[in-house]
């Protein structure tokens, strides 16, 4: 089989050669490097997008700019596959093969996929295109453009989105808008219809009250918060910071989620009011994490697990309301923290699973029980609903012989369905439903901090020469390369009372990241120092 432009190498030479032999993988969330580096990369996913296109029947396929809670002079890009989901694995060495090839191989390489893969070539192919604010994004999303049109396929390019509209827009307009309408304001509509359907423009109840500081680590996030608050009407009141996407230099530095889990204080730019609500989301708002400054000063943080454990707590609550019989599960990552999976089994008593960092091995683990819950405890997650779940909520919904209290949370349970995002980890659709749950349980931020206490933590990373070195199995817990690392961790691990730590290459950074856990703030930053240790000695950190 023969692709469709048999000059994919003398295109790709002349308008966006290859400038370096830097080896760059697709991971986690695509591919990530400091933009100088990217721009033939983006270019080839433009050809590696229409080919996807093609293999699945014409289906619209999305190709997102972004390098998400990354410093401003990075970037990335990340495909999105047709009902929103990420790229599937198998296509990720594809992507990798590709995008490190030789410009005078790209022909070559095409027509390879192209046969291994079974694509009709003679199929059209439609790409969407997003990007966040970074100042490399608008030439990246061009050299992604300009690949798709030089394969053959035709193109919409939305401009600044968050990544998880981008996801919404493709399975909205793969599922013949089954899933919401396919435009910018149909997103915001979904939402805030969903929201104000479940509120009912009730501002406050017992001791929540709807007022939340906002910090959008002066990227796209702010901008679409800002498009959001007229759809929410007199719901709830957010106070946007941390909004100036139009500074170089500013994006994610000192604010964002990212910043707020990993260093553990308020971001810079939000004014310090005692015990107020505050979020944070990362630079293109796939992320979100709660905190508050009490008034003593000191700092608290509410991260993807406390939503978690949050959001699944209350949905077992409305599926007993409902009398139906679905199974709820949630997964986690190793970062998870241990009080908060005692907290899931033991008091909620919840199934929990544990995976490998990354969203795709959470949300295929979800899609296993009929309502999944996923949250990494970076802030990355939602809510996945099975088809046999929205089809029973879809039916009962109209059920009249139902007794009021079960016809009310069937209903309230079909309106949940749509204030989440599925396709994707969204910090405003979490956000909404976070509100939600505070808001049905009359919980203000102390009320939720109180449901357990975690260990304190600490999470570090070292710079190594090689971070594939490091090899681990059992959902990242256990280091099996090199030889010497676990055991010299295990036994530091026993010096600390509920001691826990594990180590892994990074998926988006040339770094080891290292976790732990301990009794004591004291002791969990002693713990992760020894850990950095190890593996500086005996991994080869520089």
């Amino acid at each position: 089989m023969v692709a469709v432009n048999k000059n994919y190498s003398e295109v790709a030479f002349k308008l966006y050669p290859k400038k370096n032999d830097k080896v760059i993988q697709y991971g986690t969330a695509g591919f990530r490097a400091n933009a100088e580096d990217l721009d033939h990369i983006v270019f080839r996913m433009g050809f590696l997008a229409v080919l996807r296109s093609k293999k699945k029947n014409s289906s619209f396929i999305g190709l997102m700019i972004t390098a998400s809670h990354n410093p401003e002079e990075d970037n990335g890009v990340k495909l999105i596959d047709p009902y929103g989901e990420m790229l599937d694995q198998s296509w990720e060495a594809i992507a990798t093969k590709l995008a490190n090839a030789d410009d005078s191989s790209l022909d070559s390489i095409i027509n390879e996929i192209a046969v291994n893969e079974n694509i009709n070539v003679e199929l059209p192919a439609s790409v969407y295109i997003g990007e966040d604010t970074r100042p490399s994004s608008k030439r990246l999303a061009k050299a992604a453009y300009d690949g798709v049109i030089e394969s053959g396929g035709s193109c919409t390019d939305y401009g600044i989105i968050t990544t998880p509209m981008l996801h919404y827009l493709v399975k909205s307009r793969n599922t013949d808008e089954e899933y919401g309408k396919c435009s910018s304001n149909g997103y915001l509509e979904k939402l805030s219809n969903a929201f104000k359907t479940i509120r009912k423009d009730v501002y406050s109840h017992k001791n929540y009250l709807s007022e939340l500081y906002f910090d959008g680590a002066n990227g796209v996030g702010s901008i679409i918060m800002k498009e959001f608050l007229p759809f929410l009407g007199n719901t709830i009141s957010v106070k946007i910071y941390n909004d100036k996407h139009n500074e170089v230099g500013q994006l994610n530095h000192n604010c964002g989620a990212d910043f707020v889990k990993v260093q553990q204080k308020a971001p810079e730019g939000i004014p310090h009011v005692p015990n107020a609500r505050c979020v944070s989301v990362d630079g293109d708002a796939d992320r979100i994490v709660y905190y508050f400054t009490d008034e003593n000063g000191t700092f608290h943080l509410l991260d993807g697990d406390r939503i978690a454990t949050l959001i699944a707590g209350y949905l077992m609550e409305l599926i007993k309301d409902t009398g139906l019989n679905f199974n709820l599960g949630l997964v986690q990552t190793a970062y998870a923290n241990g009080s908060s999976t005692n907290y899931i089994s033991n008091s909620l008593k919840i199934p929990v699973a544990c995976v490998p960092t990354g969203v795709k091995h959470l949300h295929h683990k979800a899609t296993e029980f009929d309502i999944g819950v996923y949250f990494e405890a970076n802030g990355h997650g939602t809510v996945i609903f099975s088809d046999r779940v929205k089809e029973i909520i879809k039916k009962e919904s109209t059920n009249t012989s139902l007794d009021a209290k079960k016809l009310a949370a069937v209903k309230y349970l079909r309106a949940l369905i749509d204030l989440i995002n599925e396709t994707v980890g969204d910090a405003i659709s979490d956000m909404l439903l976070v509100e939600t749950v505070l808001h049905a349980k009359g919980w203000n931020i102390q009320d939720w901090k109180a449901t357990y206490y975690d260990l304190p933590n600490r999470q570090l990373k070292v710079t190594v020469k090689d971070r594939n070195v490091v090899k681990t199995k059992d959902a990242e817990r256990y280091c099996v390369s090199p030889p010497g690392v676990q055991d010299a961790i295990d036994k530091t691990v026993k010096k600390y009372a509920n001691g826990r730590s594990f180590i892994r290459p990074s998926g988006t950074e040339d770094v080891v990241r290292v976790y732990a856990e301990a009794s004591t703030q004291e002791d969990a930053d002693k713990l992760a120092a020894e850990v950095v240790d190890i593996v500086r000695c005996l991994a080869g950190g520089i």
